[in-house]
Formats: C-alpha cells, structure tokens, sequence
C-alpha cells in the first residue's frame, strides 16, 4: 500500500512540473514549503512553553461581497462589510512577525475586493490560498497570477451541472466555474478544487470519476469539506448522515492511496481522530469587520482589529473570550460544537459579552434555533490513515494548515 502511495505522489509531482512554470515551482517550495515547517514548529513551541497566543495560520475573509447567493452558505446575502487594505495589509504584516507566511483568503468572494492582487503582489515572500468559486477568475487574472507566483486557486464545485445551478442559485455555474478552472491550468498554476459535500451532491462528487476528471482539468489537490448547515438559509435536511460520514472517511482513505490529484481534508488526524483547527489554536478567521473569530461559522467575537490591524497581535494573546472557546470546546468534543451540540455552542457565547460580526443581525437567533446534525467525530470507529505519506504529513506537517471546513 504504502509503495502504491508513494509512486501515486512522485507521478502527480511529474505532472505538476511538466504544467508549472519552474519559477512557480519554486515560489511554491520556497514560500510555502519550508516556511511553514518551521511556522509549524515556531507555533508548537509558543503552545508548549505557555508563551503569548498567536495562531499557526490566519483565514481572512476580506469581503461579504458575492456574486452568487448560494444555500448554506454563512456569508450574509448582500452584505457589504470589508475589511480595508490597510487592515489587510497590517493583519498579514503582525503575521509574519510571528513566522506565520500563509494565509487563506475567503470571502464572500474574494475577487471582488479591490486590492487583492495588489497585496498578494507587495507580499512576495508569502503564500495566498485564494478560496473563489471560480466564476471571475479570467484569462487576464489567471495571468497575473501567474506572474504573482505566490497564488494557488482553491475552486469551489458544489455540484455538476443541475446541482451547481441548485446551489448557486444561478444559471450555468458549472461551466462558468470551469473557464476558471481552465484559466488557472492555461496560465500554468498551482491550484484545487473544492467541495462542500451534502447528501444532494454525494453521489457526484464523491467517486473517482469526479477524481479523475479534476485531474483531467489539471488540478494539483481537491479538497472535501462536510457541509456545515448554517447561515440564514440552511437547510439542515441535507447534512450528512453518520453513516455517509463514514463513506466518505473511507472513501478519502482507500483513494488516497492511487488518487492523480492530492486529497485533502482537515477533519482528522493521522490516526482518523476528529480534529477541530480551531480548538487547537492551529488557525482562526477575521472577518470583514474586523472581528477576529473562533472559526469562519462562529460569527460571534469580542475582540476587533483598529484601523491598520496593529494591535492583532495583542489581541490574539490576551483575548479572554477565544482562550475560552478553545479550552472549552476542546473538553467538549473532538468534532464541531456547533453540528453536535449547537445550544451548548449558545451557553459559551452568552458568558462573554459578545457581538455579532455580519451584517444581518441574526446570527445569534439562528444558533438558538439549530437542532444536532453528526459531525466528523466516530469515536472508537476512527479509520487510521492508510496512505504513509499523507500520515507523516498530517503528524509532522498538518497538510492541511488549519483551514476551514
């Protein structure tokens, strides 16, 4: 097993050369690779020597704004909240004081913030995960990309055809999607394909034809995610069962091991336990407003950045409220409070004087309303990984950085 693995990597290294420019390769091992290694180690010795808090690694969403108006999505519909450039610019600098060089860029959609590419252009010593559903992504932008070098496109497809468009709530997503996705292989970029995977959209994507064909259209990694059923319009009927959970656990595992593309997820350690980013103080998300959240789908905070993001490392190392949250989640539950046991999610937040950070205002009503739905943690059903390179990866390196889910 572990030979079939190994040659499945060294054959997905071959095609990702032969379509990377050799400068994008480098930015790649020299911006992403190795800094985090060591970002890595820097964070595990801060949390091991009771040091000031300060996260592994940031998610920003920049924007509220969006272009589409999908169901199950946290982000308010028509929200205008953004952070400014200088915030942006200030967040990412306090970062790399901490030896913290990567950075997720969420929206809304991040595309239709203004500056973005110019910031990942004055930050040339880090890397960017760009989280867009692919719709905006042209030739001209793919291109400058490209010339960034420090950029890899993580795509979101929720579904084929019908089910995009269902999703979306728009026309001809999917193929709109892939021009983007068709831009970023044109212009010789590093990038994946995302999915939040829900019982309306398991049987398209979660087999190894959907697999193949992201291969197919060049992709290096895709990504699965577990539809989290929050935001004003949720629809909780479409969460995954336990037992679909499951399936998709084994799935990823027996897959890994001859998979084109490098599959990814950030739910379980190497030995199959649930794991929550956020209760490890690995990564946490700031918001459009300013606000500095637990995770992107906690849209609660009582700690907010000033006009250039000067005071985030301060924040981060006296901020009573996240201290808490991690503590308390993390003797909870291995999985997602808020999937397994949202009004408990409800009691935290109400012993802290916290504000909503949306702008719809409701968030609050909309947590008290939610009824359980499983989460990722099976206990003593947990399934080992299979594929040796991806456990050293998820023991020594964590692949996947913390991201959201």
């Amino acid at each position: 097993m572990s030979i079939t693995a190994y040659t499945s990597l060294m054959k997905l290294g071959l095609r990702v050369m032969k379509q990377t420019p050799v400068r994008l390769q480098w930015k790649f091992v020299r911006n992403f690779c190795w800094p985090n290694l060591w970002n890595m180690r820097r964070f595990e010795r801060r949390q091991r020597k009771g040091e000031p808090f300060f996260p592994a690694f940031n998610m920003i969403s920049v924007t509220e704004t969006c272009n589409l108006a999908c169901s199950g999505c946290w982000v308010t519909r028509g929200g205008r909240k953004s952070l400014t450039i200088e915030q942006l610019d200030g967040i990412i600098r306090e970062s790399k004081q901490h030896g913290s060089k990567f950075f997720g860029i969420l929206g809304g959609e991040p595309l239709m913030y203004r500056g973005l590419l110019t910031i990942f252009e004055k930050h040339s010593d880090c890397y960017f995960q760009l989280f867009t559903n692919g719709t905006l992504l042209t030739d001209d932008i793919a291109q400058r990309l490209r010339k960034a070098g420090n950029v890899t496109p993580l795509i979101s497809i929720e579904g084929l055809e019908q089910e995009s468009d269902r999703r979306r709530q728009a026309n001809d997503v999917y193929l709109r999607t892939l021009q983007g996705v068709r831009a970023c292989r044109q212009a010789g970029l590093i990038f994946g394909i995302a999915a939040s995977i829900c019982q309306s959209n398991f049987d398209e994507l979660v087999t190894r034809q959907h697999i193949e064909r992201v291969a197919q259209e060049g992709a290096a990694y895709l990504w699965y995610y577990i539809y989290r059923p929050v935001g004003a319009d949720a629809h909780p009927e479409v969460a995954l069962t336990e037992e679909q959970i499951v399936r998709l656990r084994q799935f990823l595992n027996d897959e890994r091991l001859d998979a084109p593309v490098a599959l990814i997820d950030v739910y379980w350690d190497d030995q199959g336990r649930a794991l929550c980013p956020g209760a490890t103080g690995m990564s946490h998300h700031i918001s459009p407003s300013g606000a500095l959240e637990f995770c992107p789908v906690i849209q609660m905070a009582t700690d907010f950045l000033n006009a250039d993001a000067s005071n985030l490392t301060g924040l981060y190392a006296g901020s009573q409220f996240l201290s808490e949250m991690r503590r308390q989640i993390a003797e909870t539950t291995r999985g997602c409070i808020l999937m397994e046991n949202p009004q408990q999610m409800v009691k935290i937040l109400q012993d802290y004087e916290v504000r909503e950070t949306t702008s719809r205002a409701t968030v609050m009503q909309e947590y008290q309303q939610m009824k359980p739905v499983p989460c990722h943690d099976m206990g003593a059903a947990a399934i080992p990984e299979k594929s040796a390179p991806y456990r050293w990866l998820k023991k020594h390196y964590f692949f996947g950085f913390g991201a959201y889910g």
